[in-house]
């Protein structure tokens, strides 16, 4: 069963749990439920009190309504595969997009950058794949007003290089617009920012095209809003790898030989 929980959020989700209890109650012998882009993975733990962690409570709900197995796609942190009682299938888009960025740039002149500290351990897999340096900036959130970014510095060299900064998911822009402002002012050639999920919520499209970005790569595991048609905007197909994840899944293959080729 396939849904990705875009917006209105809600409603996706509960016409997902809706069909799972349905399929539950037709006597299906398993339920995987594939989600492309999981919904409230960046509550995934409480940032001051009296907060919900609202990743664990739509772990919660899937497994209620009948789902015995999970397969998404890059969640925004590894241990949500640990809220759901039950296999948890995580793949990753970064051979997709890695490969078509380093199909068309020089790779000698070719720096990877985290937008944030959070996502070095992504951007270090990057830097493997393409056999390029890493360079990361550093960023305070504004813990009072949502999704406002404070850029600090730069740390790496990225003066007359080309800039891929790697991150899970653009949601206002705020963050990679920020992080691509401090690249250009640390003198480098270009930035090419590239996302597993183009949620593109708000301001994001104004701040997309009034930014020095030359590329926003995406993959489809969201659809692309109608009003964001910008030439900067790549959008590539997630299909083949979950794919190939159900394929396996389903001749009780192996979906770990899949990280292992995409490591």
């Amino acid at each position: 069963l396939m849904q990705s929980h875009t917006a209105p959020i809600n409603k996706w989700i509960m016409e997902q749990l809706i069909m799972i209890d349905a399929l539950k109650r037709a006597s299906a012998a398993s339920i995987t439920v594939i989600i492309p882009s999981y919904g409230y993975a960046r509550q995934d733990k409480k940032h001051k009190g009296r907060e919900p962690i609202s990743a664990r409570l739509v772990a919660d709900l899937l497994k209620c309504a009948g789902a015995n197995r999970i397969l998404t796609v890059d969640l925004h942190t590894d241990q949500i595969q640990g809220f759901f009682d039950g296999p948890v299938d995580h793949l990753t888009a970064l051979p997709v997009l890695a490969d078509y960025v380093g199909a068309k740039v020089d790779r000698s002149k070719l720096t990877i950058v985290s937008p944030d500290a959070g996502r070095v351990r992504v951007a270090d897999r990057w830097c493997d794949r393409l056999e390029a340096p890493l360079a990361i900036v550093h960023k305070r959130r504004d813990k009072d007003v949502a999704n406002q970014v404070t850029v600090h510095e730069v740390v790496g060299e990225v003066e007359g290089r080309v800039c891929v900064l790697v991150d899970d998911m653009i949601d206002t822009g705020g963050t990679i617009c920020a992080a691509a402002e401090a690249l250009f002012a640390h003198g480098a050639e270009d930035v090419i920012v590239t996302a597993t999920h183009g949620i593109l919520s708000g301001p994001a499209a104004d701040r997309l095209k009034n930014s020095k970005v030359s590329e926003v790569v995406l993959t489809n595991t969201l659809p692309t809003p109608g009003e964001l048609e910008l030439d900067k905007i790549t959008v590539l197909s997630i299909a083949p790898t979950i794919a190939r994840a159900v394929h396996e899944v389903f001749e009780d293959g192996s979906v770990t030989s899949l990280f292992e080729e995409q490591g």
